[in-house]
């Protein structure tokens, strides 16, 4: 818990800057960009968060890939800092974090939703609108299918699930029925 609460401060620390630099996209996407090259590169990912390398090592060969990344002044200094503070090791959840602290001062809300069966587009369309006039804003859907739904999804939009699986609707049924 202690490093997710670290990986916050320091995703906000970062994305703070880049608003006070306009850059709050161009630096998500660089962001983005380093974290997709540490998670396809298992070499890069244990020189950067093993202990056994110094962190001159690993700050030279951050600024080698920010290089290469074309990264801003604004990443190369952060990735360094983030070296000296022994915080490398967060680099997962301070990009999911940035990443979430910019879709919020975009208007863009995540809604994860778990699909019994492929939803058509019309489907889509529809549950996007309703998720979007429920949390009132704009909700980009990220659709799993689940094998162990019966029937309907479940849609979770930050902190509210929205539960209309044939489980759970049977579930009221029977309640329902119970209850007279």
């Amino acid at each position: 818990m202690a490093g997710t609460t670290a990986a916050r401060r320091y995703a906000k620390a970062l994305f703070g800057l880049g608003q006070e630099a306009g850059r709050v996209n161009e630096l998500r996407t660089e962001v983005e960009n380093l974290g997709r090259l540490v998670a396809e590169n298992a070499e890069l990912r244990n020189v950067l968060f093993q202990p056994l390398y110094p962190a001159s090592e690993r700050r030279g060969v951050l600024g080698t890939v920010a290089e290469r990344l074309q990264a801003s002044p604004l990443l190369k200094n952060f990735l360094s800092f983030l070296v000296d503070q022994r915080r490398l090791v967060d680099w997962g959840a301070i990009e999911a974090e940035y990443g979430r602290l910019a879709d919020v001062a975009a208007g863009l809300t995540k809604a994860h939703v778990r699909s019994a069966s492929p939803l058509s587009d019309a489907q889509r369309e529809r549950l996007q609108r309703a998720l979007e006039r429920r949390s009132g804003g704009r909700v980009d859907l990220e659709i799993e299918l689940d094998p162990t739904l019966l029937g309907g999804a479940i849609a979770q939009v930050g902190d509210l699930v929205y539960d209309g699986s044939l489980r759970t609707q049977l579930r009221q049924l029977r309640a329902s029925l119970s209850s007279r």
